[in-house]
């Protein structure tokens, strides 16, 4: 048998066994070897016994499903039994592994054996992917692999897993010693390793293994070096104000024990305020703006060294006494850090017989709104409801009787005003940036706009063809985006019904979004456990972030607009850098999903709320800094300082948001489960 009828044999073994990516470069290394010849060797006549010879071993594994078991079997004992420096590196191979064993078998009608496979070593993955065993135990048929989202996205894609040199030469070395000839194409077909040279990485960062839906690593690569602009625009009321230097008072230089002082005032407000009401919370805000204007300068350190943009959205004008109320906001910010944490305002919602699906707060705390699973939206004026209850509370009762469905301007029953339209529940709510309007978005597919002033609904966008989870304001209002069961983002205008934009890519839900400080990005999460960055003008992705393990609840942008924060499922959080698109600080804590994110003003702290019942403090100035010094030297990844984890009695936390003066408010809903 000489060379070329070998060659042909292999490339007949290729077309048979679908290895399009091996196949070309099969044919680009014959084309280097025999550049006469290889053009005709695609279309060459094959000798029909050699053919016989090579596609007899793909029978043969065929027909022999043991061989799944007994190499998987192999693969997991050698593994456990490795040295404890690359062990924890080795046992990421296991798991794709065992997943594509099992939907091989499934996808070859060997039903019975794919299941005995499944059961026996699904302990070993229980931890770190319960949800995505739980999704395929449900299949029972090659049809399922095709029906099933989840397992049909896993087929068509590659596992990236990062590994050092030695554990990937040590892996290679035992699939040849041993022969195992199906583990080594599993491994060769479903898993793109990145090694990195010298020794592995330390333990505690191993969320490192990751399933790219859709694209490869050379695709996420080639999107994540488009150029994007994160900075601030120009012309902002910000950088108004920190050039009007005239605005900040001279008595700003005060000494030590007066700041010290204050702090310790500071830490005592939360406990305070959340048994005060909206009138007395109004005048304690002046007068925590009129002590720390004394007190602190305008923040100038994180926003004033962000590069400027244009912005690439006509941009609407500000009311003058908007901007008027917004410049005294700014005067009077409180200066956060980590040793001067925000005073913090939680609103609990009680009786709410589960049907409060989300919650939403106004940039000045002063409305607060919940969307419920009987489709209704309602919204509470702090300052009536302070009024009518005769006594200073912030807990806000939801009526269990469904009667009287507009709160009327003198009425004195019902301590919310209930906005009745959509037809199916209502998933999320967000206030305009200067509180004149709310939008909501529901499962009937609709987004509707309603005036906060006339209490009235005014327009109902449909795009959408399924759900839509989230709906937000952008930073300067008119301008909204939502996100869809239907795996699209949409950008629209207050002033036109059809969507402006439509973002498509990502291969499951998108979940969540939120709006770049400059109006000129936007990040989706997804439950297929990416978030993208795409570019508004263009409607392009420009970064893909990978890393989480469980669907993406959360997001949230920094005030200079260059760092993002996301939450997931499994109560992880993330930190990202947008420029370069890597993960610079995972934040290990909470115990459950992370449904809320917020930065301070300045961006020196990040608040995460969680269906765990606590709100937790980061620090992020501190991890930052560290990040641009050492520059990761070791390998390693920062992980971002917790100051502070304040425990809720038994209420899992909904929303977080900081007020223009620092103020942090949050909300949640009683919950007798806990």
């Amino acid at each position: 048998m000489d060379e070329e009828e070998i060659e042909k044999a292999v490339m007949t073994y290729l077309k048979k066994k679908g290895f399009k990516q091996t196949e070309l470069a099969f044919q680009e290394e014959q084309q280097r070897q025999h550049p006469k010849t290889a053009l005709h060797s695609t279309n060459s006549h094959v000798d029909p016994e050699i053919a016989c010879q090579i596609l007899s071993f793909s029978s043969e594994l065929e027909s022999n499903p043991a061989q799944y078991h007994e190499g998987y079997g192999k693969l997991r004992s050698w593994a456990y039994s490795s040295l404890d420096l690359y062990k924890h590196e080795l046992l990421r191979v296991l798991y794709p592994v065992f997943v594509h064993c099992f939907m091989d078998l499934i996808a070859k009608g060997h039903i019975q054996e794919a299941r005995t496979l499944f059961n026996s070593f699904r302990e070993d993955h229980e931890m770190m992917h319960a949800r995505d065993l739980q999704k395929l135990e449900g299949v029972l048929s090659p049809s399922h692999l095709e029906e099933m989202e989840f397992a049909h996205s896993l087929r068509q894609s590659k596992f990236n897993i990062k590994i050092c040199q030695y554990s990937y030469d040590l892996l290679l070395q035992y699939l040849h010693k041993t022969q195992s000839v199906v583990m080594l194409g599993l491994i060769n077909e479903h898993i793109n390793f990145q090694v990195s040279p010298g020794q592995p990485t330390s333990i505690s960062d191993d969320a490192e293994v990751v399933t790219l839906m859709g694209s490869g690593q050379d695709a996420v690569n080639l999107i994540n070096q488009k150029e994007i602009h994160w900075g601030l625009l120009e012309d902002s009321l910000e950088e108004r104000l920190e050039k009007a230097g005239a605005l900040v008072p001279d008595s700003a230089k005060v000494d030590g024990e007066a700041r010290e002082g204050e702090v310790e005032e500071n830490k005592k407000r939360p406990y305070e305020g959340g048994k005060q009401g909206a009138s007395l919370k109004k005048s304690k805000k002046d007068k925590v703006a009129t002590a720390t204007g004394k007190a602190s300068r305008v923040e100038t350190s994180t926003v004033s060294v962000a590069p400027r943009v244009k912005p690439e959205l006509t941009l609407p004008s500000i009311p003058a006494e908007v901007e008027h109320s917004i410049l005294e906001d700014l005067r009077n910010r409180v200066q956060l850090s980590s040793a001067a944490l925000p005073s913090i305002s939680f609103y609990t919602f009680i009786n709410t017989h589960n049907g409060l699906n989300c919650a939403s707060i106004s940039q000045d705390g002063s409305l607060v709104a919940g969307g419920f699973s009987d489709s209704s939206l309602k919204v509470w004026d702090m300052a009536k409801l302070g009024q009518q209850t005769g006594y200073a509370t912030s807990q806000i009762v939801e009526d269990s009787y469904p009667s009287d469905s507009l709160l009327g301007a003198n009425s004195g029953r019902k301590s919310y005003t209930l906005f009745q339209g959509h037809s199916g529940p209502v998933y999320s709510a967000t206030f305009s940036p200067f509180g004149d309007y709310i939008l909501s978005s529901s499962s009937d597919s609709t987004i509707r706009l309603w005036s906060t002033n006339l209490n009235t609904n005014l327009v109902c966008y449909k795009g959408h063809n399924y759900p839509v989870w989230d709906v937000q304001f952008s930073p300067v209002g008119h301008y909204f985006a939502s996100s869809s069961h239907d795996r699209t983002a949409r950008i629209w205008s207050m002033d036109r019904m059809q969507p402006l934009r439509i973002m498509a890519g990502h291969l499951s839900d998108v979940d969540c979004l939120q709006w770049h400080a400059n109006c000129n990005y936007i990040a989706t999460g997804s439950s297929d456990k990416t978030v993208r960055l795409w570019d508004v003008q263009s409607g392009e992705c420009v970064r893909i972030f990978i890393g989480h393990r469980s669907m993406i609840l959360s997001l949230a942008m920094s005030p200079d607009g260059r760092y993002m924060a996301s939450g997931d499922e499994d109560g992880t959080v993330m930190m990202w850098e947008l420029a370069s698109g890597r993960c610079i600080s995972p934040l290990v804590g909470h115990t459950s999903c992370v449904w809320t994110l917020a930065f301070s003003c300045e961006g020196s702290l990040l608040a995460s709320g969680s269906a765990d019942c606590t709100v937790k403090l980061w620090d992020v100035t501190a991890s930052t800094k560290l990040l641009k010094t050492e520059d990761n030297k070791t390998g390693s990844i920062n992980r971002l300082r917790s100051l502070k984890t304040l425990p809720t009695k038994s209420t899992p936390v909904y929303s977080l948001q900081f007020s223009r003066r620092n103020l942090l408010f949050a909300a949640g809903v009683l919950s007798k489960n806990t």
